[in-house]
């Protein structure tokens, strides 16, 4: 399995390498867009969805709704992942109770929607919108940081969490997360804040609002791995699809990541550190 898993990343790194960061705005807005589309196929089946017929239309509803959304504001986009995130918090601190008004396959199909859609959105925007923070004003260096908080924050819980993780943080979604984990992780990617703000000569006001701005995008990310794992869960299933040998689904590599961008996308606009961009 170790092997499999390398053989994957070696293979995939390059790929998602030259996708994300060497691509102009319409490349990167195609490559982001196919990897949702698979992704909501793998979607479909957590919804629910048996045949292979309505998960390739269920991935074709997708991609038609991002195409729809190329000249749309994001902003508007944004504020709606921002409330669906919330609803999920709901969703995943009272489960199982409740999931008899989210569990038949239309309902999870369209928060398979609320989760892709928007993910999408808020990586085009981080993109082309136009970017000052400090003396930085690299897009690039601005979809490669939001990553760099979901993996600190994943590293971060892993150890925090094998060292002090006895307080289960949602035992009936996901078992082996804990609130020490999730402390760890917020430490994580507040220092990691504190020491990109010094990097980019920023000011105390914006270091003080990166570090906010950081640990909402660091908890938030939380909540998209807890979501998924309660989808899997109810669904029955392991991983959301064989796609990646030795890694299981492009959703299990993305959770996390389908709460972030958003939510840190509009924060950081709100906060006039992101203008809106053409695509």
């Amino acid at each position: 399995m170790l092997k499999t898993r390398i053989i994957t990343a070696l293979i995939l790194a390059p790929i998602a390498i030259g996708g994300i960061f060497f691509l102009p705005p319409m490349g990167f807005a195609l490559f982001t867009a196919a990897i949702i589309t698979l992704g909501s196929w793998e979607w479909a089946n957590m919804s629910g969805f048996e045949q292979q017929s309505g998960r390739i239309a269920y991935a074709a509803v997708i991609a038609l709704i991002l195409y729809s959304l190329l000249n749309v504001s994001a902003v508007p986009v944004l504020w709606l992942a921002l409330i669906w995130w919330v609803v999920c918090f709901l969703l995943v601190r009272s489960y199982p109770a409740g999931s008899e008004r989210w569990g038949s396959a239309p309902m999870r199909a369209l928060m398979g929607v609320l989760v892709l859609v928007p993910a999408w959105v808020g990586l085009n925007h981080l993109r082309t919108g136009g970017f000052q923070f400090g003396s930085t004003d690299n897009n690039l260096l601005l979809i490669l940081y939001v990553f760099c908080v979901v993996w600190v924050a994943d590293i971060g819980a892993y150890f925090s969490g094998r060292a002090f993780g006895k307080a289960k943080l949602a035992p009936r979604v996901s078992p082996g997360k804990s609130w020490a984990g999730v402390y760890g992780g917020l430490i994580a990617v507040g220092a990691f804040a504190l020491v990109v703000s010094l990097l980019a000569s920023a000011n105390a006001t914006e270091t003080t609002l990166l570090v906010v701005a950081t640990l909402v995008t660091g908890w938030v990310s939380v909540l998209g791995d807890l979501l998924e794992s309660m989808l899997k869960r109810f669904r029955g299933i392991k991983d959301s699809s064989g796609l990646l040998p030795g890694h299981g689904g492009i959703m299990d590599r993305i959770d996390s990541l389908t709460a972030a961008i958003p939510v840190f996308a509009l924060i950081i606009t709100l906060l006039g550190w992101l203008a809106v961009g053409p695509l």
